[in-house]
């Protein structure tokens, strides 16, 4: 189990990783479902069925309706990117030793996990301008959030909570580019 919960939280970090570097909304897209798939099986490990299906729903709903954007480039690392990667790994570092280090008991993977994907994308959010990419950072850091407030407590309530965000965030709308 301690080694699918690592691989899990790999997964919420590398997808983490892929929102931060990526510009493009199949890129995107493809961070929210790796990140997704990580928190859903630390969910999954630590709570159980409907947490983790809860942030399934909520992740998938978003990955979709970015996939699905009329812009279908990938845009991974962009030109200029390169304090973006200095971010990811960094951040990867210090939530790592922070997890295994700094804090005490089990789930080390289940702290890494929410750590990195709550630093990744918040640090997201605050450098985007584009809407499209606020909104999927916005959605994983809800489910992370979850994932984190999950922790203690045996309770669904956080995990439908953060599926309800995600999923009304694929309703706001994208912005038209303005061609005057």
């Amino acid at each position: 189990m301690a080694a699918v919960a690592a691989i899990a939280a790999l997964c919420a970090w590398l997808g983490a990783s892929l929102i931060v570097l990526g510009d493009g909304s199949r890129g995107i897209a493809a961070g929210i479902g790796v990140a997704t798939v990580g928190l859903a099986v630390i969910a999954w490990l630590s709570v159980g069925f409907f947490p983790a299906l809860a942030i399934a729903v909520g992740g998938a709903a978003v990955a979709v309706r970015n996939h699905l954007s009329e812009e279908r480039t990938w845009g991974i690392m962009p030109a200029g990117s390169t304090p973006r990667l200095l971010l990811c790994v960094a951040t990867g570092l210090v939530a790592l030793w922070i997890a295994a280090s700094v804090t005490l008991g089990p789930g080390v993977a289940s702290r890494f996990a929410v750590l990195v994907a709550v630093g990744l994308t918040a640090g997201r959010i605050l450098t985007s301008q584009e809407t499209r990419v606020v909104i999927a950072a916005a959605a994983v850091l809800a489910l992370a959030v979850a994932e984190g407030a999950g922790f203690g407590a045996r309770s669904v309530w956080p995990y439908l909570a953060a599926a309800v965000i995600a999923i009304t965030a694929t309703l706001v709308p994208e912005p038209k580019p303005d061609v005057t």
